[in-house]
């Protein structure tokens, strides 16, 4: 027993060392996100700015009202994008499983395109009274509501059953979709696209003042999924094995569920619909170091941040002075490797 203690003690502090290399590779990812873009800093500049640096100077400007409020926001919502993924992956038991499958993505597209085009008709006295913060707050109540209809058609009988919150997941989108076809109908021009471009994505126009609200948010529900690690640990022996051994399963499921919710809507209230995050992440440092979430929450929280991280550096810089809805890049690299795990399952199982 003791030389079989003993054999785990290097892959333990094998999985320590690459969630610490994430976290390295997350700061040196953050440096060069705010050197690099239309106006390049360089490393020595980038230190004085942060530190002592000339107020009135441009490439102040540059890092403390665009550059550093959107890294923070990009790291925070790749974070929450890649935990709540993984929380949901172990609540499913399926390494596909996805926080849109269960409406939350779609009920937050549905507050913010109502937000969109009916602000200046029925929803008037909303948009004036939040202003600037109609959309992500049309986005972020939409995900709430949605969810909490979910929620109450998944637990009749004081139960809450995967198959039921799976089915009322699918029900909802469907009737949701049907909403956002009908407001896209009514649309105008102006505002027709100004829902493509939500659709699609975007991390910019974003100040200390907008995010802080959605980074509280994010930043309270990783720590939740990061202390569910344990028992999603034991729930992924089975839901009779974990309730034998003191788990309160209904509980667990409810608590992933809600801070799934809080957590997309404060990411995407603000950033419009990004999708894989949370499928890629999750399946990849799975991969890496096994499904003990322990390891597989901070390595997913650090490894969403870097991948969005990523993905907004090539949004900023492909196609200058332009930028590409980050969206779509999270969507190319996403699709691709959807469809190599979805070959890969088929073929394990002789299809």
């Amino acid at each position: 027993m003791l030389a079989l203690s003993q054999s785990f003690i290097p892959v333990r502090s094998a999985k320590r060392m690459l969630v610490t290399g994430l976290l390295v590779v997350c700061f040196l990812i953050g440096l060069i996100s705010l050197a690099i873009g239309g106006v390049d800093i360089s490393l020595s500049q980038l230190v004085d700015i942060l530190s002592y640096g000339e107020a009135n100077s441009l490439q102040h400007a540059v890092i403390w009202e665009i550059r550093l409020p959107r890294l923070l926001l990009t790291m925070a919502v790749g974070a929450g994008l890649a935990a709540s993924g993984a929380a949901m992956q172990a609540i499913f038991r399926n390494p596909l499983a996805d926080p849109g499958l269960i409406g939350i993505t779609s009920g937050a597209a549905l507050g913010a395109i109502a937000a969109i085009v009916l602000g200046n008709s029925l929803l008037s006295s909303f948009s004036e009274t939040y202003g600037i913060y109609a959309v992500p707050m049309g986005a972020f109540l939409g995900c709430l509501v949605i969810c909490a209809l979910v929620y109450k058609l998944s637990s009749q009988g004081n139960q809450f059953t995967i198959i039921s919150l799976l089915l009322a997941g699918i029900a909802i989108n469907a009737i949701v979709s049907a909403f956002i076809g009908i407001l896209t109908l009514i649309s105008s021009d102006a505002e027709l696209r100004d829902l493509t471009f939500w659709g699609m994505g975007s991390l910019a126009g974003n100040s200390f003042k907008m995010i802080t609200p959605s980074l509280v948010i994010i930043s309270v529900c990783c720590i939740f999924f990061f202390k569910m690690a344990k028992p999603l640990n034991i729930y992924l022996l089975g839901e009779q094995q974990a309730k034998h051994l003191g788990v309160n399963v209904t509980a667990l499921k409810k608590q992933a569920f809600i801070f799934t919710a809080l957590c997309i809507g404060a990411s995407v209230s603000l950033t419009g619909m990004i999708g894989f995050v949370g499928f890629i992440v999750p399946h990849i440092m799975r991969l890496l170091m096994g499904p003990d979430h322990r390891y597989l929450m901070p390595a997913s929280i650090f490894g969403g941040a870097i991948l969005l991280s990523l993905a907004d550096i090539l949004a900023r810089t492909l196609i200058l002075p332009s930028e590409l809805p980050i969206g779509l890049i999270t969507s190319a690299i996403g699709g691709p490797f959807f469809l190599v795990m979805l070959l890969k399952t088929y073929q394990s199982r002789g299809f």
